[in-house]
């Protein structure tokens, strides 16, 4: 299975406080949930350095975001002072994933390796873009490397090991200049 050791301490975000929804301190709240809705059923949502928590009242669907009250806020003032927090959860709260699933906090810090075993350095952020999944390694020096997140590219993800390994597309669209012939 591909979730990760139940004792885990990680943080993972789950979701964003954004501007004030009313005059009773309703906020509106972005999830990063699959279910938007799911954000629900976490427990209270800690900020990242566990300072504050927060428990969601009700909630209830908006254009792209839930709108929601949240258990202590009652003034629209107290709302406007979370406008921008980021909510987390500790990552063994989450349910475990599918096969070929991984949460993004998962992969990052794995090292990476080429399938012949030479080190390229490590996971440090997953990224979409709209095209798909983006996995972004930082080698020991230079520039980070940004790679499709596909089996092609990524073949193996291995937690236990605490690694990826990574067969780079040995040619990227757009690395060739397009010279018209004269």
């Amino acid at each position: 299975m591909a979730s990760g050791p139940t004792s885990d301490a990680r943080q993972v975000c789950v979701a964003r406080i954004g501007a004030p929804h009313g005059v009773r301190g309703a906020v509106r709240l972005w999830s990063f949930t699959a279910d938007p809705f799911a954000v629900a059923d976490y427990g209270p949502l800690a900020t990242k350095d566990g300072a504050r928590a927060f428990e969601i009242a009700t909630a209830r669907e908006a254009k792209d975001h839930l709108v929601v009250t949240l258990k202590g806020v009652t003034t629209r003032d107290d709302a406007e002072r979370l406008n921008g927090l980021e909510l987390y959860v500790p990552r063994d709260a989450l349910p475990p994933t599918d096969d070929d699933e991984y949460y993004h906090a998962d992969l990052i810090g794995l090292a990476a390796v080429t399938v012949a075993g030479e080190p390229l350095g490590r996971v440090v952020a997953m990224h979409d873009f709209g095209a798909g999944d983006i996995i972004e390694i930082a080698p020991p020096s230079g520039p980070t490397l940004l790679l499709p997140f596909t089996n092609a590219v990524v073949p193996t993800v291995d937690l236990q090991a605490g690694r990826v390994i990574v067969e780079p597309p040995s040619e990227i669209e757009g690395d060739t200049p397009n010279h018209p012939e004269a």
